[in-house]
């Protein structure tokens, strides 16, 4: 299929507005801005809350030294091979350490804000191997970076949402 026919098949699927498809960003952002306006002054019907049912809160504990190390020793995925589990660990068996990273995870769910540290990716371009000529670019691939403890965090914060979703019955 060439460019032309995937770029047909795209703008068939692309959001429309006022029955012209938003192919240009400028389209698409005045699609949006028109449709909030025309939203903003909305009835909203309040009666759709009324039949959910809703749950009892629950406190949420904080997280335990023992949630991390257990993440820890289940991140096969999460560590690369210049940093391995045994490097991993011993920063673990840290005390002081492992008491700051569960304070900067807890802080983050009590304060719902995810640090920028923690968003910031690296993203390289290595040769893939055994390639006769390295003049194209298919003889490339990325490879993004995050941090490794953002990861751990995300991998704690999930197991406990798992959990609670499951003891709920949020998911049938």
């Amino acid at each position: 299929m060439n460019w032309v026919k995937k770029w047909k098949l795209l703008a068939i699927k692309a959001i429309q507005y006022n029955g012209q498809p938003c192919i240009e960003l400028e389209d698409l952002w005045q699609a949006f801005h028109m449709s909030f306006n025309t939203a903003q002054n909305c009835q909203i019907n309040l009666d759709l809350l009324e039949e959910v049912s809703s749950k009892p809160v629950t406190n949420r504990s904080p997280f335990s030294e023992k949630k991390f190390i257990s993440a820890i020793n289940k991140c096969n995925n999460l560590l690369t091979p210049e940093l391995n589990k045994r490097y991993f660990k011993r920063y673990i068996k840290d005390v002081t350490f492992l008491k700051n990273l569960i304070a900067i995870t807890n802080a983050c769910i009590e304060l719902g804000h995810w640090l920028s540290h923690f968003k910031v990716s690296t993203s390289i371009i290595i040769p893939k191997p055994n390639k006769e000529s390295y003049n194209s670019l298919k003889a490339f691939q990325s490879i993004v970076l995050l941090n490794i403890i953002s990861k751990l965090i995300k991998k704690v914060i999930w197991e406990r949402l798992q959990f609670q979703v499951i003891s709920n019955n949020f998911i049938y």
